[in-house]
């Protein structure tokens, strides 16, 4: 199981690694799915995360932890309005 804070290696279509950290995560309609930013844009020079300048993306995991980019538009739109929900209860 993934937890906030864990760091992750994704790596693209070309090969590219890229490192990202979880922020967050959230069941929905018995499916598990991390919100994740790139590693790079947390670190900024002084030490402070700018949430509103992230880019923030989501990624479902299935049962063997294997993470895959959400392609269905309206997917998507169901967890990030799922996610907005979860943080504004904090």
């Amino acid at each position: 199981m993934m937890e906030n804070g864990d760091v992750l290696t994704l790596v693209d279509d070309e090969g590219s690694e890229q490192e990202v950290e979880v922020l967050g995560s959230l069941d929905l309609e018995n499916q598990h799915y991390i919100a994740v930013a790139y590693l790079d844009e947390l670190e900024l020079e002084d030490g402070e995360k700018e949430k509103e300048d992230l880019n923030i993306f989501f990624l479902q995991v299935n049962e063997s932890d294997e993470l895959s980019v959400i392609e269905n538009d309206e997917e998507f739109e169901k967890v990030s309005s799922a996610f907005e929900a979860a943080l504004e209860q904090r």
